[in-house]
């Protein structure tokens, strides 16, 4: 069940987020000496209680009984909103919860009316840039950062 993450949850998202991530980095050689701007070694409370309380972006988790085993938060702004660290605990993948997530990510931004959805994502990972692309992303341009060992790509999508 996919629910608005609340401030009591923060510590949990963060973990998530972590472990959702630590097989990216893991796959691509980060580490906290490397990349510590990369969303595994980076994130933390005082980040998403900042993005929940202060920014007012919208964080949301897929919940199995009890457990969090997925994340993802919308970045809106007027017409547009940049969807972040969407991610599935590993031992949780192949299952669709990826997929309920991304669709509630398309869902939610529409009734805000949005009308682009927009994600950066590590280029180097053709495979997360396929599935997205099955949902109708589209590759719009790359960028790479001296403080990070990989080149970002960006993506949007069309909702309206």
């Amino acid at each position: 069940m996919i629910k608005a993450v609340r401030e009591e949850n923060i510590a949990e998202c963060v973990q998530v987020i972590r472990d959702g991530f630590a097989t990216v980095a893991e796959s691509f050689g980060f580490t906290p000496e490397n990349a510590p701007g990369f969303t595994a070694f980076a994130t933390t409370e005082d980040t998403l209680r900042r993005h929940l309380l202060a920014e007012n972006r919208y964080l949301f988790a897929y919940w199995d009984g009890d457990r969090m085993v997925g994340y993802y938060s919308l970045n809106v702004q007027e017409q547009a909103c940049e969807m972040n660290h969407l991610c599935v605990l590993p031992v949780y993948r192949g299952r669709g919860i990826g997929a309920a997530l991304v669709n509630h990510a398309f869902e939610t931004a529409a009734s805000l009316g949005v009308q682009t959805m927009k994600i950066g994502i590590v280029e180097e990972n053709r495979v997360l840039r396929k599935w997205y692309e099955s949902y109708g992303f589209v590759h719009t341009g790359t960028k790479k950062f001296d403080h990070l060992p990989f080149t970002c790509g960006f993506l949007e999508k069309t909702l309206a």
